[in-house]
């Protein structure tokens, strides 16, 4: 007898275990030890495919009563073990929690199939409530159920029910070597049927619609292929397939006693023990082993009503292999069929960015649920073929079995049942205890190693699935291995694994079993239906429904935190279960008493394998494991950038003492804490969980990353590799005590170089230390003056202690270490140039600008000496070094050889700037010269000074508060001051202009009136300026020795004329005359030139008589012409004043013409005033105002019938006659005067004649040709 699961070694079993071991202690097979052990370091070197963990823990009930599993099936959410007792037990996934037990045969059970295959999905609510319906309200949990010793037909203590939930509909059927085959189903315990063969059946397939047809296939040691039909529930038959049973039945039915007891039809037979059945996912085809080899037929499920005659047809028959050992084994060898699900494979290794154990996208929760549209889904498996696998002996074959159609070739015209194709055959060194199909190019194979010596004699020895009871003498089997095979290349892709499974040394090949769980890819409509109790059950497998133990225990889920928290309704699973805030403990805690295994919960494929004692369940490697595996095997550097980029890989590894602060109180602890209130209890706290963990699981991914990173640079350092340890140091040090440790370090290795670069440039919190980049930089000032500039430059001030570095860089160019003309690198000067720069930088730092400057100036850095004064404004500097500044930009050799041009160009910013310091009144033109004028070679930079002065150039630079002060309208007032300035030292001027610059010197003789004569003269005189000269004598007054000057030292006889022009003096025009008689030349000159300057006729006499004159016709010619010009300009002129004389005169005469328009009063007048005029008006009566229709001068209206004169101007005033000879007292003629003449005219009879009014009008001419007087008041 087995002994009992707790004396079971399951510790032996060892998660991740990646290396071989081919020596179970046995002596048998010696081994080099050296040997061995570098195997083994190359294997441990390598990371496991897949990562193990032990169930068997998980299935103590099995193992009762000393108890062992002689088979094994997975299937959606239901494990079914089959046991050397008889027994099946149903096991619920993922809470392993047993759902059924019952005693189904007498010897061991050789096969299990269930139907359907896979089971269906849950339907969510309405499966909950049928669950609920079934069980009584507050119902204790359910017991385990005991073992059933009676037959299926005897009565058997009473079980809980199973909820008829459709996943839970199934039906199970099972082969033993007692020769019957069970059928039961899992919800209706009287649904059962039991079938005796006469013979051990070996295999059985349940016909994946059994609830319609009743129907299943069967096979054993009387290597007939029998189809069931039909049979009681209920009873326990005999197959008709027997002699006596056919007879029996034949003889019952003629006389009507016949019974439904099924019916049995041998569809094949004869060629030995069948090991295998199986139907495929679709039901189409059938596929089963015996000794002879593999068939395929078609089954009669999917038939169209055409094809009827295509049931259980055979397709294809493929031979065993013609190799040694075959002949014997055949029959011993158990074959292991796969139909593969294609689309719940993993995905290839060549496309590992879409593997989700590679991605682990931060914050998803894992699922191996995928998403699929109906009409993507069906298109693709209409185009893909069926794929089936096949391991017998130490042979695999992969078949495709494509759907039928017509012929081609000779079969043109026959309908086709279908067409195989063998893919690929395998030879592997191991019998072949399980086969799958990883992913689309890796298969995964249970191998099972036995000795080469003790292999025929091992398994010839006894029947397959005969239990190990007792003690038997075999006891060298080798561990079974899990070996990972690439289809393409036929070779395995990594070290095979080793499991260490229990008692293996007494196991034979047909004791291990191979079971997978597929990823299941469901339908968005189906997932978008799925509440977030569903989700939960979905994790790892979507079947796994937890919804079915959640139901057991209402109370205890419900009362849970993420209990009702709905999905989303996005169809989107991963985005459902993430919302839902639902790990894998509050799922583990759902289950209390049965938690589901943590790697259950896990994505990706699911691979179970299992032996009599032990069950172990193989999934892919997390993040989580790979991380692990890493920082094991001190692979530091992908450890890092592992988590680096995916945090959530420090999921599920083992807590570290991270010394992180405690997070903020969930809404439980606050309720422990007397903090909550009904309403907290209520609200939904899953995001506010969630967000604590978040938060808290980043902040301990960020102390192991450093931890990490720690470990990364001491194995650097180790293998003394400074320069990555430097690059991986700015990666992975984040505290100020980590720089401080590694930077020492370095230090004292003087690897200063390597780790420089990535020390931090910001201020860390705490604050690394002063003294650390202190030390860097006193290193560099001393033996790295390159790599000083480069660090100054990218270093802030504030990071060290500025007056430290400042005193050792004075130290070092006190003490002549470095100096200006010493040579390091091939150029002259370099080092001394470095620590200057870097001194000037220093000393901005420190504050102090000025010896910041005066380092610019030593360097010849005139933007930055230029930047310092605009920003600083440091007068006093520049004038402590004038000459230092204007050199700025002026080395020794250009001061020596290059031209005026180019010297000007490199001093032109500082000369200016002085022009703007000189008009400012901060640096006087007094100081310039002072520092210029007697030192050697700066005579140029002054004058460049005093013509910036001269013409009012000023500083250009955007900021210069002198060029807002120069506007453009302000600019002349810039030049009139700066000639002011220069004319306080007109003579030092007139010297340097007359040096450099001639015209600038003629323009400034011109100009200005504060030179020295004599002394102006007598440079012009050395320098035979002669122009200038005669300016001069002109200025004095000596025109007739400038005159002379011109004639004697120029011969230019048109500047002499221009001379006397511009001097205007008859005695200097003599002189030129009586010097131009003998000389034809200046004759030719005057007669061209003179012009109208003096008289023509004057000229011509004073010409000697036969005086050979040549071009003298040319020039009277001209003087005519000229003469004439004059004449047509002085007559055109008088034409034009005459013109302009006649039109005013007619202006003049029509504004006399013009009348004067003014109004009268129109009232009654009085009497005393009626026509009447007193004709006196007096000054002093005069009014203030004048108003229209009012006299002038007495203020009085007019009246329509005025009797004495009105005179108007156009002004608009208008007066009495008498008012107006009145108005200005030294008026001699009044108007009885007037009138008098009038009264005399009349009495001569000359009333009606012209001569009376002109002579009036003569009279009053003297007095109104004055104009308003009234205006002429107002002008004054």
């Amino acid at each position: 007898m087995a002994p009992d699961a707790n004396d079971n070694n399951q510790d032996d079993l060892t998660a991740g275990m990646a290396h071989k071991e081919r020596s179970n202690g046995d002596s048998a097979m010696p081994h080099d030890k050296s040997e061995e052990e570098e195997e083994t370091d190359e294997e441990d070197d390598e990371e496991p495919k897949l990562k193990y963990a032990s169930l068997t823990r998980s299935q103590g009930p099995v193992y009762r009563n000393g108890d062992a599993a002689s088979t094994f099936l997975v299937a959606g959410d239901k494990m079914i073990i089959g046991t050397h007792n008889g027994n099946i037990h149903v096991i619920s996934l993922p809470s392993f929690q047993s759902l059924r037990v019952y005693h189904a045969h007498s010897a061991s059970i050789t096969s299990v199939s269930i139907s359907p295959f896979p089971p269906p999905l849950s339907s969510g609510k309405s499966e909950a409530v049928n669950r609920v319906a079934v069980e009584p309200r507050n119902s204790p949990a359910r017991p385990p159920p005991s073992h059933v010793n009676a037959s299926p037909s005897g009565k058997s203590p009473s079980q809980a029910p199973v909820p008829a939930t459709p996943s839970n509909s199934i039906h199970i059927a099972t082969s033993s070597i007692d020769g019957n085959v069970c059928v039961s189903s899992l919800v209706d315990q009287k649904d059962v049927i039991l079938r005796n063969f006469g013979r051990p059946v070996q295999a059985v397939g349940i016909s994946p619609e059994y609830k319609t047809d009743r129907s299943y296939l069967s096979g054993g040691l009387a290597g007939n292929l029998i189809l069931t039909v039909g049979g009681r529930a209920g009873t326990s038959s005999t197959s008709n397939t027997t002699g006596a049973a056919a007879a029996a039945v034949g003889w019952l039915g003629t006389i009507g006693l016949g019974t439904n007891n099924g019916a049995d039809t041998v569809l094949h037979s004869g060629e030995g023990t069948i090991s295998a059945i199986k139907w495929s996912l679709s039901g189409k085809y059938v596929v089963w082993v015996n000794e002879q080899g593999i068939k395929i037929m078609r089954s009669n499920l999917r038939l169209q009503s055409s094809e009827t005659e295509l049931s259980w047809k055979r397709i294809s028959h493929i031979d065993r292999p013609n190799l040694p050992g075959w002949e014997e084994m055949a029959g011993l060898w158990k074959a292991r069929v796969e139909w593969v699900d294609q689309d719940g494979l993993e995905s290839s290794d060549d496309d590992e960015e879409a593997l989700p154990i590679q991605l682990g996208k931060p914050g998803t929760i894992a699922s191996n649920v995928s998403v699929e549209t109906p009409s993507v889904k069906n298109s693709t498996k209409e185009k893909l073929a069926e794929k089936l696998i096949v391991g017998w002996g130490g042979t695999i074959w992969i078949i495709n079995v494509h759907s039928g159609g017509s012929g081609v070739g000779k079969e043109v015209g026959e309908r086709k049942i279908a067409r195989v194709e063998i893919a690929t055959i395998l030879r592997t060194d191991c019998i072949i205890s399980g086969v799958s199909l990883y992913t689309p190019n890796l298969l995964l194979v249970l191998a099972y190693v036995a000795r080469e010596q003790n292999l025929k004699k091992k398994d010839s020895g006894s029947q397959p699935g005969t239990p190990k009871r007792g003690v038997h003498r075999r006891q060298n089997a080798l561990q079974p291995e899990m070996r990972i095979i690439d289809v393409v290349t036929k070779e395995e892709v990594c070290v095979a694994d080793t499991l260490n499974v229990s008692r293996f040394e007494s196991l034979s090949a047909t004791d291990y079993h191979l079971g997978v769980l597929p990823i299941l890819r469901t339908t968005s409509k189906i997932v978008a239906q799925r509440g977030a109790l569903e989700v939960i059950g979905g994790i790892g497998y979507m079947a796994w429904d937890v919804t079915r133990d959640a139901t057991l225990y209402p109370t205890r889920l419900f009362s849970s935190a993420a209990s009702v928290r709905s999905g989303g309704s996005n169809g989107d699973a991963q985005s459902s279960i993430a919302a839902s805030g639902v790990t894998s403990d509050v799922i583990a805690t759902s289950y209390k008493g049965h938690a589901p295994h943590p790697t259950l919960l896990t994505r990706g494929m699911k691979v179970f394998i299992q032996s009599p004692y032990d069950c172990v369940l193989a999934t892919r490697p997390t993040l989580s494991d790979h991380m692990l595996w890493l920082d094991t095997h001190e692979k530091y550097e992908e450890a890092w950038e592992l988590l680096d980029m995916h945090p959530d890989a420090l999921d599920g590894l083992p807590d570290r003492d991270f010394e992180s602060s405690p997070s903020t109180p969930t809404k439980a602890q606050a309720q422990a804490q007397g903090q909550g209130s009904l309403v907290d209890f209520f609200a939904d706290d899953s995001s506010q969980t969630t967000t604590s963990m978040n938060k808290n699981s980043n902040s301990q991914a960020e102390k192991e990353k450093r931890r990490i990173g720690e470990k990364w640079l001491q194995q650097l350092v180790k293998n003394r590799d400074w320069t990555k340890a430097g690059q991986v140091a700015g990666k992975v040090l984040g505290t100020s005590s980590s720089w401080e440790h590694w930077v020492w370090v370095f230090a004292e290795a003087n690897r200063y170089q390597e780790i420089t670069p990535y020390i931090p440039t910001v201020q860390l919190r705490p604050a690394l230390p002063s003294l650390v980049y202190e030390v860097i930089l006193g290193h560099y000032i001393s033996h790295d003056r390159l790599r000083l500039k480069e660090v100054l430059d990218r270093w802030p001030p504030e990071l060290y202690e500025v007056s430290s570095i400042i005193t050792a860089i004075e130290g070092k160019l006190k003490i002549g270490e470095v100096q200006e003309d010493s040579v390091e690198g091939g150029e002259k000067g370099r080092d001394w140039r470095i620590l200057m720069d870097g001194l000037a930088k220093l000393y901005l730092a420190d504050g102090r600008a000025k010896d910041a400057f005066k380092c610019y100036v030593k360097l010849h850095d005139a933007d930055a000496a230029m930047s310092l004064i605009s920003e600083y404004r440091l007068v006093e500097t520049i004038s402590d070094d004038i000459s230092g500044l204007i050199l700025l930009r002026i080395t020794e050799e250009q001061q020596k050889s290059a031209p005026m041009s180019e010297l000007e160009e490199a001093s032109v910013e500082p000369i200016r700037l002085l022009v703007d310091e000189a008009h400012s009144g901060t640096v006087r033109p007094e100081t310039v010269i002072s520092q210029l004028e007697h030192r050697t070679g700066m005579q140029p930079y002054l004058f460049f000074y005093f013509r910036a002065l001269w013409n009012g150039d000023t500083f250009t630079a955007p900021n210069s508060p002198i060029l807002q002060l120069h506007t453009p309208k302000n600019v002349n007032l810039a030049a009139v001051e700066g000639r002011s300035l220069v004319n306080d030292h007109a003579d030092l001027a007139v010297r340097l202009f007359a040096e450099y610059d001639r015209a600038v010197f003629f323009a400034f003789l011109k100009t200005s009136q504060s030179y020295t004569l004599e002394s102006a003269s007598t440079i012009c005189d050395r320098r035979q300026y002669i122009p200038e000269l005669v300016y001069l004598l002109a200025k004095e007054g000596r025109t007739k020795q400038a005159l002379t000057i011109i004639i004697e030292k120029l011969g230019d006889v048109s500047q002499a004329i221009a001379f006397a022009k511009e001097q205007d003096d008859p005695d200097l025009w003599n002189d030129l005359l009586d010097y131009s008689m003998n000389k034809p030349s200046f004759i030719r000159g005057l007669l061209e030139e003179v012009g109208t300057a003096i008289d023509s006729i004057t000229l011509v006499r004073r010409i000697p008589e036969g005086l050979e004159i040549e071009g003298l016709r040319e020039g009277l010619s001209r003087m005519i012409r000229e003469y004439e010009l004059q004449d047509s300009i002085s007559e055109g002129v008088a034409r034009v004043l005459r013109g302009e004389v006649a039109m005013e005169m007619k202006t003049l005469r029509t504004g006399q013409k013009r009348g004067v328009k003014f109004e009268v009063v129109h009232e009654a007048r009085l009497g005393s005033r009626h026509g009447q005029h007193n004709g006196e008006a007096k000054a002093t009566e005069r009014p203030k105002n004048f108003k229209p229709g009012h006299c002038g001068g007495c203020g009085e209206a007019f009246f329509e019938d005025e009797k004495q004169i009105l005179i108007g101007f156009p002004c608009g005033h208008i007066f009495h006659l008498s008012c107006f000879l009145t108005y200005d007292a030294a008026a001699n003629l009044s108007a009885a005067d007037l009138d008098a003449d009038s009264s005399t005219d009349r009495a001569r009879g000359r009333d009606g004649g012209i001569g009376p009014k002109i002579r009036h009008a003569q009279q009053l001419k003297g007095k109104v040709g004055t104009g308003c007087p009234v205006a002429v008041h107002k002008a004054v």
